[in-house]
């Protein structure tokens, strides 16, 4: 359930409403889609799982198909209900909003063809996939603590999980310390630690795009555009009285 319904509710028009708020529940489906994808990308990445990774690949058009689905909804509200003030920041955030997911998803299935390519090599490097354990947990934690914002139409949940993104890329910066040595002991090992690279480098940028994410919430919620805007800011703004 949608939280928050005076943003979306007190129209004339029930029919109105209801695509509002049919949207909004769009978009929540397809981000608990894309967050699942995530979840088992990174099961197929560590544990090598050819088929899960096969089956994140093929899912992905279900996001894409989402994404133009919510798409077209928004642009046929923008031409027949010339929406104002805070029905604007709907759509403009819904519009957003299934941008960052679609990458998300993105992301997601980079992460599962990384995880087959890998899985051809004999040798695997068990520090790696523990290092990808944590920044996985993060990143999943981050994604939850997100949509639950978004759900609840909550600015202050959705500065504080706009702030767990720090921790991922706090793990990603150690991903690419620990690489850089391993390269270093044994040359044999370059070509796997740079595929490794890229994965930790996507999911990385699904924190980024996690944020955002926050970010527009807060933009819906409080309709103050909050992007580029330092933590204190953004906390100010979140904490802020409508």
């Amino acid at each position: 359930m949608v939280g928050n319904k005076q943003l979306i509710a007190g129209h004339i028009s029930q029919r109105y409403d209801a695509e509002l708020k049919g949207i909004i529940e769009q978009v929540l489906r397809m981000g608990y889609l894309a967050s699942a994808q995530v979840e088992k990308a990174l099961q197929a990445f560590i544990q090598v799982d050819i088929e899960l990774a096969q089956q994140v690949i093929a899912e992905d058009q279900l996001i894409n198909s989402l994404e133009l689905k919510i798409d077209e909804q928004c642009i046929e509200i923008l031409a027949r209900r010339q929406p104002a003030a805070s029905d604007l920041r709907v759509v403009v955030a819904v519009m957003k909003t299934i941008k960052d997911l679609e990458r998300i998803g993105d992301q997601a299935k980079r992460i599962a063809r990384a995880a087959m390519k890998l899985a051809e090599s004999d040798t695997r490097l068990n520090i790696h996939y523990n290092e990808f354990e944590l920044i996985g947990q993060h990143v999943v934690t981050m994604l939850q603590h997100t949509l639950s914002a978004l759900q609840d139409l909550d600015a202050e949940k959705a500065y504080g999980a706009a702030l767990e993104d720090k921790a991922i890329d706090q793990d990603y910066e150690a991903i690419l310390r620990q690489n850089i040595t391993y390269m270093m002991e044994d040359p044999r090992n370059i070509s796997r630690v740079v595929e490794m690279t890229w994965v930790a480098r996507a999911i990385e940028r699904i924190g980024d795009h996690a944020r955002n994410i926050c970010e527009y919430t807060i933009y819906l919620v409080k309709g103050r555009d909050v992007r580029h805007q330092a933590d204190d800011q953004l906390e100010a703004i979140a904490k802020s009285p409508r």
